[in-house]
């Protein structure tokens, strides 16, 4: 079923569907990171912001992150 954007509440604002444009964008922004890593954290951990949400809370997945040796 297509994302309905006339949905303001309920289980449409728990979702994140990457496929639309503006709603990544909006996503992106009020958890203060890239379309990319919201796009990397819906692939990993599913669709449910709440999960999206503790995923990059984590740092998982961080581009560039590397465990210090020694």
């Amino acid at each position: 079923m297509p994302d309905d954007t006339s949905k303001s509440h309920g289980q449409d604002r728990d979702r994140i569907n990457v496929h639309q444009d503006y709603e990544l964008r909006d996503w992106a922004r009020s958890l203060n990171t890239t379309p990319e890593r919201v796009k990397e954290a819906v692939q990993a951990v599913g669709d449910r912001a709440d999960k999206v949400r503790e995923y990059l809370r984590q740092g998982q997945g961080k581009v560039g992150h590397r465990e210090s040796k020694g």
